[in-house]
This record gives C-alpha cells, structure tokens and sequence, in this order.
C-alpha cells in the first residue's frame, strides 16, 4: 500500500463504516452481501480476506457459512426420522458443537488501525470461532502457497501500490481450484449517470469527510484513488496476466462497482 494510502486509512479507521454508508448510501451492505452469495462458501472452506481489517466480509462469511451448516443439519435429521430421540439429540449436539463446520477467515490488512477497529466490531458482535487477524501486506502475504479455498478482496485492491503483484500473490496463496473474488468500485458506463456520479463523489462525498471524520482530504484522495482505477476489462485481463482461468466480472449499479472472479486451474 503506498504510504498516502496508509494515511488515510490511518486516519479513517473509527469511522470507516459511517463513511462507507454516508459515501454509498448504505449501498456497500448490499454490493458485499452479493460478493458473498456469488462466492457460496460451503462449510470448510477456507477463506482468505486481504484488505479486510473492518471484518465486513469476514463477519458475512461466517454467518453465511452458519447458516448453510443449519439447513445441512435440519436436512439430515428430517432424512433420519426413523432414529431415537436420544440419537437425533446426539447427532444434533455434535453438529451444533461445530456450527462452521471447520470453516475458517482469515482477515489480513497492512494497517494495524483498521485490524484493531475491526477486532473491537468482532468482539462487540460477538464473532471469534473460525476467525483470525493478521498484519500482512497483499504484495507480499505471509502464507504458504496453495494454502486457500478463496481470496476476497473488496475495496482493497485500489489503494495497493503494485496491482500485479498483489494478484501474483493471491494466485500464490490459492489451492488448485481456488477462487478469486474482487469487489472494487469500477467506471460506470452510463454517460448521464456517470457525470451525477462524478458530481456526487467530488462535490459531495469529501463534504462528508469533513463533517462525519473531520477529514476532508482523505476523503478527496479516496474519490481520486477510484477516478485512477483501470477500467472492468483492463483489470480482468491483469487478472488474466496474473495466471487466473474463466475470469469474468459483473457490474452492480451500472458499474459504479464491479466484481471480479477468476479461478485457480
């Protein structure tokens, strides 16, 4: 991450989430639950979340992960009618002993403020089984290859000094077979839409900055950072370059976001 990212981001971590909502318009909710439903994590799936440190995706995963591990569970005890009470009660407290089914997130995130913010949402909400945070830069991951099932990165990969190397990096990381996920806000092809969308983020967005985090330059270098991104095809052939088969994108909201997919083959 280039150190005026670092800054930012430094500066931005308490009130990260106010901001996103403000910034979106509570938008980001939705475009992460659809990372989450597009990445249909089964229980044992290991995940990997880089640029992750408010634990938005991680926390999703894990609820997403309990709750498919909940049908399993009722699925099985309807198939098992003809069983005592007494072993569907066993049965159901092995299961409940292991709600993610071994299921784990791993949250890597260069900025220790934005880790130890998202520990602080992890405590308050009650998520610590299957849940990890490490201090780790996505040019350069501190893991073993071919250690995950999936890579997320979601608003992340903007603010990385190297996109190749980062992409490098989580087809490192990835078992044969892994996937790989990026949601990162993207150019919006809509003509109209996009110069009220430019409106909006240069004239609006750092406005909020200063009244919600007392930061309008961050908040200006963040809109900036989005303006500078490569566009949805340049970033799926990166990905591409990166080794990554069957990359696709779908965009969300006219391409104001994008999420990338691609896999390990």
């Amino acid at each position: 991450m280039a150190p005026a990212f670092y800054q930012v981001f430094e500066n931005v971590a308490e009130k990260y989430d106010v901001m996103n909502d403000s910034m979106s318009l509570g938008i980001h909710r939705v475009w992460k639950d659809i990372l989450v439903h597009k990445m249909n994590p089964s229980p044992g799936t290991l995940l990997v979340d880089v640029a992750g440190g408010t634990g938005d995706i991680a926390f999703r995963f894990l609820n997403y992960v309990r709750s498919v591990r909940e049908r399993q569970l009722q699925q099985k005890l309807r198939h098992h009618q003809n069983l005592s009470w007494q072993e569907i009660s066993k049965s159901y407290q092995e299961e409940k002993s292991n709600p993610l089914g071994d299921s784990q997130v791993v949250v890597c995130d260069i900025n220790k403020e934005m880790l130890k913010a998202g520990k602080q949402r992890a405590q308050h909400l009650g998520y610590s089984e299957g849940l990890s945070w490490v201090l780790g830069n996505a040019e350069e991951l501190p893991f073993d290859d071919d250690k995950f099932d999936v890579y997320t990165i979601a608003f992340g990969i903007r603010n990385v000094t190297r996109i190749d190397l980062a992409l490098q990096e989580a087809y490192r990381v990835l078992k044969p077979g892994g996937r790989f996920l990026c949601l990162e806000f993207s150019h919006v092809s809509n003509p109209l839409l996009s110069r009220l969308y430019d409106l909006y983020s240069f004239q609006v967005i750092p406005v909020l900055g200063e009244v919600i985090a007392g930061d309008w330059k961050s908040y200006q270098y963040l809109v900036e950072s989005i303006r500078r991104f490569p566009p949805q095809e340049e970033l799926k052939a990166m990905i591409e370059d990166a080794g990554f088969l069957k990359v696709d994108y779908q965009n969300l909201n006219s391409g104001i976001v994008a999420i990338h997919s691609g896999f390990k083959l």
